[in-house]
């Protein structure tokens, strides 16, 4: 009998290697819009969070949706650019494996319904996962609405869903939800951030997971 029922992932930086990505986008937005610059690091820190706490964390001094408001409006003029990032090179035939063990899966992203949407379009992965949840639909990470939703349209108990992602963001998530967590390497915190941050264990990618969960 599997420990776990139900499968819930990060995307970015947990399916997609896609970190670099989002924080040239960022870069380009804040000098567009005549905003405060701030390091690539201070960006990818902040990767997994809700655009809200994003800005307020980089721009603590500033009105938040004001700083919301001139970079939507950048966005609507300039458009999205056509994202390039691809799933990491194991993570579709983990996924086969899980799906042909008789896992269900989800999703619960940092990104906006649009861009997931996308995401799972030019990755042709959207038959994979039965349930989704993006931070412009409820609460976003570090709080646990997105993950106690996708638990209750699963009709599954806390201690049958494991949450698999790559900040500590994501075992917050878990961990508020009553979930365990699992930790992998391959984006943007490292292993002893994730361990500290609640991580029953911190794989190098995702294709490690369908062997990890065999031994359980």
């Amino acid at each position: 009998m599997k420990r776990y029922e139900l499968l819930v992932f990060d995307w970015d930086g947990t399916l997609m290697d896609s970190a670099g990505e989002i924080v040239s986008a960022m870069q380009q937005a804040i000098q567009h819009t005549g905003l405060p610059e701030r390091t690539p690091e201070q960006m990818r820190e902040l990767i997994g969070l809700g655009l809200n706490d994003v800005l307020a964390r980089l721009f603590p001094d500033l009105d938040t949706v004001a700083v919301r408001a001139r970079i939507e409006r950048y966005r609507a003029r300039y458009g999205m650019r056509r994202s390039r990032a691809r799933l990491f090179e194991p993570v579709r035939s983990a996924l086969e494996r899980l799906r042909d063990d008789g896992y269900v899966m989800a999703v619960a992203t940092g990104k906006g319904r649009r861009g997931l949407d996308a995401a799972m379009l030019g990755t042709s992965t959207r038959e994979f996962f039965r349930f989704t949840r993006c931070a412009d639909e409820s609460v976003p990470k570090p709080a646990p609405d997105m993950l106690e939703e996708i638990l209750l349209r699963a009709a599954t108990m806390p201690e049958q869903a494991l949450m698999i992602g790559d900040t500590e963001y994501d075992m917050a998530m878990a961990r508020a939800a009553g979930v365990d967590a699992l930790g992998v390497a391959c984006g943007v915190h490292d292993t002893a951030r994730l361990r500290r941050a609640g991580a029953l264990d911190v794989l190098d990618t995702v294709e490690q997971l369908p062997a990890w969960l065999d031994a359980r």
